[in-house]
């Protein structure tokens, strides 16, 4: 590795050589898979580029591993919202289905918003469903979750903050 790579580059590359076959062979054991296996390989070491300086890991294959389950339970929530979307799809009739470029948009939208679901806090979440999938009233919302309409109004104020970001 050549000295005149910056320290932290040297430190994120010798992580990488030493530990990247243990990672691959750990996420293989899970999903019986190579293909996701090594694809879900190299999004941990990309996380781990942004999250912190790699030099202060005292134990790498620990916090790779913690990397990697949250990299894992992140793909099987996507594989399970994909699974869904296939299987309300498959109800549709054939004019009706749309165009493989249509379920990959509407699957990457679908991703991003349950992305931005899970930012939102627990009540705050079950406040905007209710309203937006369930079509209830701010005061049917309240009644139902035992606090005021105001409250009500500032947690959807906050999921509609939350889903303008996501679109900007």
């Amino acid at each position: 590795m050549p000295s005149s790579l910056p320290s932290s580059s040297r430190d994120i590359a010798t992580l990488y050589l030493d530990h990247h076959s243990w990672l691959l062979a750990w996420l293989r054991r899970r999903l019986s898979n190579a293909c996701d296996a090594a694809d879900l390989t190299q999004d941990t070491f990309v996380r781990i580029l942004g999250a912190r300086e790699v030099a202060a890991i005292e134990t790498p294959r620990a916090y790779l591993t913690t990397v990697a389950k949250g990299v894992l339970v992140n793909w099987y929530r996507r594989q399970a919202l994909e699974q869904a979307y296939l299987e309300a799809l498959a109800l549709l009739p054939e004019p009706q289905a749309p165009s493989p470029e249509q379920r990959a948009l509407v699957l990457e939208t679908l991703q991003e918003i349950d992305a931005m679901l899970d930012t939102l806090a627990p009540v705050v979440r079950r406040t905007f469903l209710l309203s937006q999938l369930e079509g209830m009233k701010y005061e049917d919302i309240a009644l139902q979750l035992g606090v005021s309409l105001t409250s009500v109004k500032r947690y959807m104020a906050q999921a509609f903050r939350q889903c303008l970001q996501l679109v900007e």
